[in-house]
Order: structure tokens, then sequence, then C-alpha cells
């Protein structure tokens, strides 16, 4: 643990498990809430959105600032993900300063071994984002197992913008029984519709205006629901994205949130959701939305 003094205010950052074990067992009681918000920093508002959330159902709330490499298929892709913990501090301490800190090291997380577990998240692993991205959910719930063993958080709280992510969340904690519950918190977006993400302060202020057009698209998706047919909407979509000459189109899929299953015959007692990935210049960015 070390102190971070900004504009007089202290914080402490721990950068080992063993010391935020113990600081946790000595500040909490058997009555005591923890709050947990699992981050890979370049915070912005939505990771505050969660951190709010979370200071204000439990007594002490746990914010991690790691960059996972366990999930990243694409080792350009981590090399080039924004570290900015200077950044993080301070605006986490700007926020709240009662938060504690965790910024482990990839040695204080895995020690000698860097790999991923397997997990079984009953397939709902296989889909968008599973096939697009090898081995990625087996890095998720690698890490995400280890965190919660760590800080034994009464709540986790997850943004829905990684929604599939959340959903193998769910199922991980349902399937190891541990004594977490998580919670999904509302997509925080910009001013224009674009999900905030890490991965927008990548983007030219011109394409972060232009990438409002992910989100335009699943409206108009979501309005166009209840009339069109599956194969309509995934057309619509290819043909808009083909007219494009900034976005690239990964997927686009219907499925329902429970199973994650594609589309095929909408059931009245069933809620779906589109999910979207797009490539701006190599730089890719995921955005959903509910559809009833």
């Amino acid at each position: 643990m070390f102190a971070y003094n900004l504009n007089k205010i202290t914080m402490h950052i721990f950068n080992g498990k063993a010391n935020l074990i113990a600081h946790l067992l000595a500040i909490k009681t058997s009555n005591s809430t923890i709050g947990f918000v699992p981050t890979m920093g370049a915070l912005h508002q939505g990771h505050l959105s969660l951190m709010q959330q979370s200071t204000t159902q439990n007594d002490f709330t746990v914010v991690s600032i790691f960059v996972n490499p366990t999930q990243f298929n694409n080792p350009d892709d981590l090399l080039k993900y924004p570290r900015t913990l200077d950044q993080d501090v301070a605006k986490i301490s700007a926020f709240d300063s009662s938060i504690i800190i965790f910024a482990p090291s990839v040695d204080d997380i895995y020690e000698e071994n860097v790999s991923s577990d397997p997990f079984d998240f009953d397939g709902l692993e296989h889909q968008m984002e599973g096939k697009f991205r090898p081995g990625h959910y087996d890095g998720v719930g690698t890490i995400v197992k280890k965190l919660f063993e760590i800080v034994s958080p009464t709540k986790a709280y997850f943004g829905e913008k990684d929604f599939q992510q959340l959903q193998i969340v769910k199922k991980m904690v349902e399937k190891h029984h541990l004594a977490v519950e998580v919670i999904g918190c509302e997509i925080f977006r910009e001013a224009n519709g674009l999900a905030m993400s890490s991965r927008n302060e990548r983007l030219t202020a011109d394409q972060r205006a232009e990438a409002s057009f992910i989100y335009k698209i699943l409206l108009e998706v979501k309005d166009k629901f209840p009339t069109h047919t599956t194969e309509q909407l995934n057309k619509y979509v290819a043909s808009a994205f083909i007219q494009s000459h900034t976005f690239e189109l990964e997927y686009f899929q219907i499925a329902e949130e429970e199973s994650l299953l594609p589309l095929e015959e909408k059931i009245d007692t069933k809620t779906y959701r589109a999910f979207i990935a797009v490539f701006v210049n190599n730089i890719r960015l995921i955005d959903t939305i509910s559809l009833n």
C-alpha cells in the first residue's frame, strides 16, 4: 500500500492483494457490505456511475484498476490499451476519496502463471464476442473470479454495454457458488449517443463524432423490431454499414437476453437485445440495446 496525495487529499492504493485483504479484514464487521467495481482503467463517466451506485448501496467500495492480459486475444490491442493510472486516481479522488483502490501488477495477480483457467458458461461463451475473440471469456472468468476471491464483495457492478460479459459473470457466480450479487448498470452514453468506453480515447475527434452512427442504427433497429423479421433487420444493418466509409461491421446479432442465442422466432414472454461490434480504423467498439 502507498499513500497518494492529491490536492491535500490522501488516498490509499493497494498494489498487493495481501495488503488489500488485510486492510479489508481490519475495517469490516460482520454486518459490513463491500461494493466492488472492477475496471481496466482509463476511467470515464460510465465507470463513475458504477462507483456512484456502489457507494450509495454499500459501506465500503473497492475499485480495481488492472489491464488483464489473459482476456486479449489480440496482442496489439493489449499493447495499445490506454493505461492512465494517475488520471484515474485523480478522477476517483475528486469523486469520492473514501473509495479503496486496488491497482495490482500482473505478477501479483497471476504470480508465475499468466494464463486463463478453462470455464464452462453453459454456451454463453460461444455467442457473438466468443466467436470473434477466442479465449476471451476464459480470461474474463479467470480475472473476475480471482478478484472476487481477493475482495470478497457483497455486490459487484458491471456496465450493460458488455452485456454478454455481464451474463457470463452471473453464470460463473451461479456455477461456482460465489457469495456475491452481480448487478448490471445502465449504459452511460456520450452526448451524441456513443456508448462510453475506454477505447473511445483512441478515436480522433471526427471519428468520435461520427461514431454516433452506431447508436443511431441500434435505435432504428429497436423502432423496426415489432414489425420486421430478423432477416430484414440483419439486411438493413448490413446495408447501412456497407454504405459507410468510416465503419466496418464485424457482427450484428439479435439474441434472447438470458441464453444469448440468436433470435429465430419471437416469443412474447422473452426479452431480446441487439448486439453490435464495429471497427473504426482498427479500433473495436461494441454496443447493445434492449428491444422490448
